[in-house]
Formats: C-alpha cells, sequence, structure tokens
C-alpha cells in the first residue's frame, strides 16, 4: 500500500513525531494480519482483508484523487473507502445520501469534489469508481491549490444557509488520533462500537483510533434499534468495550439503567460522552449505580480543532478527585487540554485553541477562516464558547458568545434556519433559538407571516419546506406563527426576547384557561347545591 511519510511537530506539550495514520494502520495489519479488524452485524473481516479492500480503493482513485465525496453506509465499505482515500493522499469528504438533494449538491459544490462514490456499491467494478455527473455544480470560489490536499472536509453550521466546509489537514488528524488513543488506552483486545453519525467527525474517534489500536471495529445495526433493552443485550453478545456516545442518548441510556433497572454488560470498561453539556442530575444517578469500574471520560472538541480537546475522567478508577455526590446546581467540567493541545482563555473568557490538531480553515472561504482562525503563523481558533478555570485546573463551560446552539450534539447556527424560513415566500422574518423540550435540546422558530400567507397552514408547510432542503437536526422541533418579533434597542431581532415573549405569553394563557375552567367547575357545584 502506498503510505506517507511522518509528521514531526515541535510544539510544546507534543511528543517528536506523530505517525501518519495508514503508517499505523499499515504496521497493525503487518504484526496482526489475522486479527479481527471489523465485525459487521456478526459478520468479520481480519485485518489483512481490510488491508486489501483499501489497497484496491487507493490504486483505483489513483496518486492524490483531490476531494472524494462518498455517500455513506453503516459498513466496512465506507471505513475501506475512507482509509483508502487516506492512503491515495486525497481529500475524504463523507455525503449522506439521505441529505435533500439539493443539500448534496451544495456540499459537493463547497468541497470541490472531483469524484463521488457510493459505498453501497462496493467493491467497485473492474473500471473503478464511478463518478457521479457534477455537470452544471459550480467549483468554490478560490478553490484552487493552496496547500497539501486535506485528509477530510467536513461541514459545519454556517450563517448564510449553506453549509460551511472545514478542511482538516493529515497532520492534526494523526496527531489527534495518537492522542485519543492514549486517552482511552486501546489495546488489541479491546471491541470498539461504531455508534456516531457518519456525518461527523465524531465517528472518526471510533473508527481510527481502534485500527491504529489492533482493535476490532464493531458495527451492529441493533445499536440503532430505538430500544434500549436490546441495545444492552447487544453490547453484551458483540463484547463491546468502548462505548463512545452522544451526552444526550446517555442521559437517556443513564435514566432507563436507574428506572428499568437494568446495568450495563460487564464487559464495557470505557463510555466517552460528549456533544453538550452533562447533566449533573444524570451523573449523580450514573455513580449511584453499578459503574465504579467503568471509566466514564466527558469529551471537549470542535470540528475546527479536530476531534477532542478536553477530557476528564468524571467517575471510575481514573476519577478520585469527584468521589463526592454530584448535585443538581454542579457545572460538570470539560476537563483539562489533550498534551498536543494549546489553550488560552480570552479577556470575555472566550477559549480560544491552538497547536497542531487546528484546520487549515473553511475551504474556498479565506474571510470566514480569517474571522475564526486569525492570520499569519500564530493561529488560535476562537471557539465561541465562554469558559472559566476552577481551582483544580479544569475548565467548566459557561455558555456561548454567540447564537449557536447544539442540537443532537451537533453544532448549529440558528441563522443558517432562519436564511432557509426567510426564503419561503410567506415568511416575513423569522427568528430560531434553542430550547429544552422534553429533556432534549431542540430548535424552536418564530415566524411571522407575510402579507398574503395563510398563517393557519404556514408551520406545516414550513416544515415541509425544510425538510426538503436541509438535514433534520437542522428542523426545527417547534414552528409558532406570531405577529411579530422581540427586537433589541438597534432594531436587531433578539431570538432570546422573542422566545421569552412567547413562553411568558403562552404560560400566562394557559394559567388564565386553567383559572377559568376552575371558576366553571365551582359555580356548576354551587348551582347544584340550590
Amino acid at each position: 500500500m502506498a503510505v506517507g511519510g511522518a509528521v514531526i511537530l515541535g510544539t510544546r506539550g507534543v511528543g517528536p513525531v506523530a505517525s501518519d495514520l495508514i503508517d499505523v494502520f499499515t504496521q497493525i495489519v503487518e504484526g496482526h494480519p489475522d486479527r479481527v479488524a471489523i465485525e459487521h452485524n456478526g459478520r468479520t473481516s481480519t485485518y489483512r482483508e481490510l488491508d486489501e479492500l483499501v489497497s484496491r480503493v487507493a490504486a483505483r482513485l489513483g496518486d492524490r484523487p483531490g476531494v472524494v465525496g462518498v455517500r455513506t453506509s453503516r459498513s466496512p465499505a465506507l471505513v475501506a473507502e475512507l482509509l483508502g482515500v487516506l492512503a491515495a493522499g486525497g481529500t475524504y469528504c463523507p455525503i449522506d445520501p439521505a441529505f435533500p438533494a439539493d443539500r448534496q449538491r451544495a456540499m459537493v459544490a463547497a468541497a470541490g469534489c472531483r469524484t463521488v462514490v457510493d459505498a453501497e456499491t462496493f467493491p467497485p467494478s473492474e473500471s473503478g469508481h464511478r463518478p457521479v455527473d457534477l455537470a452544471g455544480v459550480p467549483g468554490p470560489a478560490g478553490s484552487g491549490a493552496q496547500q497539501p490536499d486535506p485528509a477530510y472536509i467536513l461541514f459545519t453550521s454556517g450563517s448564510t444557509g449553506a453549509p460551511k466546509p472545514v478542511a482538516v489537514p493529515h497532520g492534526a488528524i494523526g496527531v489527534a488520533v495518537q492522542a485519543l488513543r492514549d486517552l482511552f488506552e486501546l489495546g488489541p483486545d479491546d471491541r470498539v462500537l461504531q455508534f456516531a453519525s457518519l456525518n461527523w467527525d465524531t465517528c472518526f474517534e471510533e473508527i481510527l483510533p481502534a485500527l491504529t489500536a489492533g482493535a476490532a471495529l464493531v458495527l451492529d445495526d441493533e445499536a440503532h434499534c430505538g430500544s434500549f433493552p436490546r441495545f444492552l443485550r447487544m453490547l453484551e453478545r458483540r463484547r463491546i468495550t468502548v462505548l463512545d456516545l452522544p451526552t444526550a442518548y446517555w442521559h437517556e441510556l443513564v435514566r432507563h439503567l436507574a428506572e428499568d433497572p437494568a446495568a450495563l454488560p460487564s464487559c464495557v470498561r470505557l463510555v466517552v460522552i460528549g456533544g453538550e453539556a452533562a447533566s449533573p442530575a444524570r451523573l449523580a444517578d450514573w455513580c449511584e449505580l453499578a459503574t465504579g469500574d467503568i471509566r466514564l471520560v466527558n469529551t471537549y472538541g470542535s470540528t475546527e480543532t479536530t476531534l477532542v480537546t478536553h477530557a476528564v475522567d468524571l467517575h471510575g478508577p481514573r476519577a478520585p478527585r469527584f468521589d463526592r455526590p454530584w448535585r443538581s446546581a454542579d457545572r460538570v467540567p470539560i476537563g483539562l487540554a489533550l498534551p498536543h493541545v494549546l489553550e488560552r482563555i480570552g479577556e470575555d473568557g472566550e477559549l480560544m485553541i491552538g497547536g497542531p490538531a487546528l484546520a487549515l480553515g473553511y475551504h474556498g472561504r479565506p474571510a470566514a477562516t480569517e474571522a475564526r482562525f486569525g492570520a499569519g503563523q500564530a493561529r488560535w481558533f476562537r471557539t465561541g464558547d465562554r469558559v472559566e478555570r476552577g481551582a483544580d485546573g479544569m475548565l467548566v463551560h459557561r455558555g456561548r458568545l454567540d447564537g449557536e446552539v447544539k442540537v443532537r450534539g451537533i453544532r448549529v447556527d440558528p441563522a443558517e434556519v432562519e436564511a432557509h424560513l426567510t426564503g419561503h415566500p410567506g415568511v416575513a422574518a423569522a427568528a430560531v433559538t434553542g430550547a429544552v423540550l422534553a429533556g432534549r435540546t431542540t430548535l424552536v422558530a418564530y415566524v411571522v407571516p407575510g402579507p398574503r400567507a395563510d398563517a393557519a397552514g404556514l408551520a406545516a408547510e414550513l416544515r415541509g419546506h425544510l425538510a426538503a432542503r436541509v438535514p433534520g437536526h437542522l428542523v426545527p422541533g417547534r414552528i409558532e406563527v406570531v405577529p411579530h418579533l422581540a427586537r433589541t434597542a438597534s432594531g436587531k431581532v433578539d431570538r432570546a426576547g422573542t422566545h421569552r415573549r412567547h413562553t411568558e405569553q403562552k404560560a400566562a394563557e394557559q394559567k388564565a384557561a386553567e383559572r377559568q375552567g376552575a371558576e366553571q367547575h365551582t359555580e356548576q357545584g354551587q348551582g347544584g347545591l340550590r
């Protein structure tokens, strides 16, 4: 297999050499060719077999194939495509076939994909990968050759309504994966469940550390069945040792374990959570369960800073500092910086990240890149997260400095949803914010109808409008048609003020209705006594 060279690092707190991912994978193949690399619904593939598939992908792509869009599927083929693109020196870009067609085309254009392949049709025919018809799809502005091809491009939410491509270099993912292998203490005896969405970088936290540590990566449809009893039985049947779960999902799992009662199988030794703030109430529940031998690791990171930058053991054998009971008013820390990460806290409390794991920036968007990463060699990514440092050195999250929210662990800019809403002819203005509904953070949209809009049916119409254009996590859980939006003194839309005003108004109306109902009930009772 064609492989790249080592990445030399000279940053404070970082070891001298971070090996290229494909180099490390090749060493694992050579050392343990018959060890199970992937298990998919009970069917296994060895490291030798996976390496053969990766080599075929790389050979058919050719040297430095540019950006390769891969229509994702939860299968060994997807893993082979990912590693094959990296081995060829190309740039991997996942495209979810479930996304609306317009969204897929926008992603292909923004990333500058030369080829798009479908993992569902793997292995490819003898003629090689079949590119999709990209006729009429413009390349991104300013997308000429700039630096060595990045390892991958992923998308974050953008205020303009268009997906924003984050380009991550090979060196960044190499050093980040090495740090996670160490943090998770991964070894050949581990069996890591692939649970995360294949569209977001959390899946790389599962796939790449596992396959560069000689562990088995396990894919099983039961992981996404929606039933916690079936999920737990699957963990035991597949002998899963490592789980990497969105914090929101972990909250629900803990509630199930506490109320059922049920238990995680004894094979599980590590549970990693991340994506949003952990609930101290659920953490207290977790500590009351028989979980003392399981490491519970809370993680923090941004797509632009490559996987995880901060982590802390909250419970288990590595967490002696948290042996006291958790209270509802506590703030759960996001932890300490990993060895390769540089950090600083700005005057406004904003966390800024530097070091060798920074992304190159936003592909084809130099102005947006400079605004968030700065210019020149001393680059720092402005996370937008406000933090403070505790007496123990741990960072604690204190909210966002902008309007972005986390939905299903995915960072969402409400302005992107507002742009799609106001693009509908029946909407005069819109405000979108995050709210907790039924224990989950979701988007709530407030829209002012246009003069000729059918206000009664507008909410349902907008839901269909959005579903045809954006992924599901960008479709608000609630859309309310209102006569006007709250505004700041300068005339800008006040998202939080709009949500507060209409929430308080609805609560007052409900209270008045309940009072009126109680009065009518009392009058009826008195009438019956006369």
